[in-house]
């Protein structure tokens, strides 16, 4: 047989493959035998006929035709090696040209693993942040704390800044509810900020039992594109005003907190944690932007079809998110303000960049000769069981040797990052 390769795009070819007397001799040998198992001749058992006694009550053109099936199927993995291709799926198959016995010609077009050229990874111009913990994110925390610890007490006034009301509201837009702007009984700290402005402070010096309208226009930088900029009501009924009354920040409010004597302690071990979260999501973001550096300085396309595997996964993610609270796809397009067509393209760049980013670590990997070995590979498997035990589901999988494979893939890719943070100190 003889492969010719012709590059249709940087992620895709075309080969032509011509096979010759010998190819087509040993898949017509496989046809009569596969034949000769579905007929039925006198003196044999049905599947028992030998295949020289089935050629002869066998029709010509299921021979032919069984022949020409075979003879591709056969010759496809050789066709991508000796072209020294990597196909990402099962390839479309075209026969051009057959003549029995003779010579057969076809071609197939595949989406193929494109040639990657890593760039410089030394020194890369990525600068860190720098994990700084500042007194007012100190104060935060102490006041998410002292929120979550205060005293609530109703009242029968109007309500002000820093009072908790329990609400009913209806938002319309052009006189119709828009999706996302009702509810009841909800539980609002007004100055929280957590509405769009001017919602909070329409609230204030309304009592219990005051039902009335507020009218506001949305950011026009806001999330949910079909509500940026535009101008709608909300109707509000307040059914409870809470007079909050926090708690003092003294030794008292401590030792509430945990083992801690004082405010001094409280707050260095807030500051403590604080520190921690901040250097790991550092150190987390540097990684993504050296990343990201490494793949803008190399060669590389991201095929189609792998691209495809990434939107895939991240819709089913948030399919899988959505129905945990009851909603589905659809209703997350409603709440982001998207449409399918702006989310798909939107998720295909994302998708591009993990592609691309997935095929320069492989083959910095390859290059540099590293990979997790076994005994990590075990180690990982094993922690897994820990975290598991109590999923039969979960268990049975750690020993499929695809998920074996996979866990041995993150954990080299894991190495890689290693890898490039020692390179770039």
């Amino acid at each position: 047989m003889k492969t010719t390769a012709k590059n249709l795009s940087e992620t895709k070819v075309e080969l032509t493959v011509t096979l010759e007397k010998e190819d087509l001799k040993k898949a017509r040998v496989l046809a009569i035998e596969q034949l000769a198992k579905q007929i039925k001749v006198a003196g044999f058992r049905k599947g028992k006929v030998p295949a020289d006694v089935a050629e002869q009550h066998l029709n010509p053109n299921d021979i032919s035709s069984q022949t020409i099936d075979l003879a591709v199927r056969m010759t496809v993995p050789e066709a991508f090696n000796q072209a020294k291709k990597v196909a990402l799926q099962i390839p479309n198959v075209e026969v051009t040209k057959y003549v029995p016995d003779e010579t057969a010609e076809y071609k197939l077009t595949a989406d193929i693993l494109p040639d990657v050229k890593v760039g410089p990874y030394k020194n890369l111009k990525v600068k860190k942040e720098k994990a700084e913990v500042k007194e007012k994110d100190i104060q935060e925390i102490l006041d998410g704390i002292a929120k979550s610890r205060a005293e609530k007490k109703a009242v029968k006034r109007a309500a002000k800044l820093g009072d908790e009301v329990i609400i009913d509201f209806t938002g319309k837009k052009d006189g119709k509810p828009f999706d996302g702007g009702s509810s009841k009984d909800y539980t609002l700290l007004l100055g929280s900020k957590t509405f769009i402005p001017g919602f909070e402070d329409g609230i204030v010096g309304h009592e219990p039992g005051d039902k009335f309208d507020v009218p506001l226009t949305f950011p026009k930088d806001y999330g949910a594109k079909h509500l940026a900029g535009k101008k709608v009501v909300f109707e509000i009924l307040v059914k409870q005003v809470n007079e909050v009354t926090p708690p003092k920040f003294d030794a008292d409010f401590a030792k509430a907190c945990g083992p801690f004597k004082n405010m001094d302690e409280l707050k260095a071990d807030i500051k403590k944690n604080l520190e921690a979260q901040n250097a790991h999501r550092i150190e987390e973001k540097y990684k993504d932007d050296l990343v990201t550096a490494l793949v803008k300085g190399s060669k590389v396309a991201a095929p189609e079809v792998m691209i495809e595997d990434q939107v895939r996964m991240i819709r089913d993610d948030i399919t899988r998110n959505a129905a945990a609270q009851g909603l589905g796809f659809d209703d997350y397009l409603k709440q982001t303000g998207q449409t399918e067509e702006d989310w798909s393209k939107e998720v295909h760049k994302i998708g591009e960049a993990r592609v691309k980013a997935s095929l320069v670590l492989q083959v910095l990997a390859r290059d540099q000769k590293i990979s997790a070995d076994d005994k990590e590979v075990d180690a990982k498997i094993a922690e897994l069981r820990d975290v598991y035990q109590k999923s039969p589901e979960a268990l049975k999988n750690l020993k499929d040797p695809r998920v074996r494979q996979d866990i041995k893939n993150r954990l080299t890719i894991e190495k890689v990052l290693d890898f490039l943070l020692a390179e770039n100190k």
